[in-house]
């Protein structure tokens, strides 16, 4: 049976012994909520990839309080030490050399780097204060499905196979975080930081190639299980469309065209729009400005319209 935790002392108290005790407890950040595991355990680590049904060659984003500690399991350039000062804590993964010996070689899915952030949602930095642990934390849900961004999103997809949930209420971003790696610097992963918050820092961000080095990198990935059109104007016949701006739909990302409403709202919206849809139906999407947070809305439709 999962356990709904508050963010309360209790609670925080109660999350953090189920953590060290090897069992995995979802929590909330300010991109979407994290599925919590202990990163130097690999029986925590391979409950994650259960929970999930998740492919092991995928690796997971670890999840620290600060730099200091991120320090321990990860090489730091000057560059990557300018950038964390600038963005940490926030919705920003880095992808830098692993430090061997720290963390289970399972969530680095064997690699020579390692996925780190310090989130900044005050629930996930007190829990990480709390457990006193590295955690290895993908987004709460089934793999390939929409993410999620409220407490009961995750109980949809985890219930039963997960020891606790911590409800601190919906996601302010509702995007997941960014991912940059830094030799050269290059944008694996749109997200909850815009490229052009970062690029005055690093320089013109590169693209990455097809190799799999960061999450969220699979062609189908955040996918609801109605088929999905993009770029709708109208809705067809057994559509549900969904609206953005001056294009009206049964739902809508932001009748204002507000971007940052947008992100928050996307994963909650194609929820509903797939109730709606239902075992037979169709879910379209209004186009979105492929700029700022707009990117990585347009990753996170693309991947969610792409075969399966």
């Amino acid at each position: 049976m999962t356990e709904t935790l508050l963010p309360t002392a209790i609670g925080l108290a109660r999350a953090a012994i189920l953590l060290r005790d090897g069992q995995l407890v979802a929590f909330p950040t300010e991109t979407v909520y994290g599925l919590g595991g202990d990163a130097r355990s690999d029986l925590a680590v391979a409950r994650i990839f259960a929970a999930k049904n998740r492919p092991p060659f995928n690796p997971l984003i670890l999840h620290v309080p600060d730099l200091q500690t991120a320090q321990r399991y990860a090489r730091f350039s000057p560059l990557a030490l300018q950038i964390a000062a600038r963005f940490w804590p926030g919705p920003l993964t880095l992808v830098l050399p692993l430090i061997p010996g720290g963390l289970s070689p399972l969530a680095t899915a064997g690699l020579s780097t390692v996925a780190v952030r310090v989130p900044a949602h005050p629930t996930a930095r007190a829990l990480l204060q709390a457990a006193e642990i590295p955690l290895a934390a993908p987004s709460a849900n089934p793999s390939g499905k929409l993410s999620p961004t409220t407490a009961a999103h995750v109980a949809a997809g985890l219930s039963g196979k997960i020891a606790a949930i911590l409800d601190g209420g919906p996601c302010p971003v509702g995007l997941e975080s960014t991912i940059l790696t830094l030799d050269p610097p290059t944008l694996l992963r749109p997200g909850g930081l815009p490229a052009e918050a970062i690029e005055p820092v690093t320089g013109p961000l590169a693209r990455p190639g097809p190799q799999i080095t960061a999450p969220g990198q699979l062609a189908s990935h955040y996918a609801p299980d109605a088929p999905l059109r993009l770029n709708a104007t109208t809705a067809r016949a057994g559509e549900i469309l969904i609206g953005f701006g001056p294009i009206c739909g049964t739902l809508t990302l932001s009748a204002t065209g507000v971007l940052s409403e947008a992100a928050a709202a996307l994963f909650a919206t194609l929820r509903a729009a797939d109730a709606l849809a239902g075992p037979t139906g169709r879910i379209a999407v209004a186009a979105i400005p492929d700029h700022d947070l707009g990117r990585a809305i347009n990753d996170r439709l693309r991947r969610a319209a792409a075969p399966r």
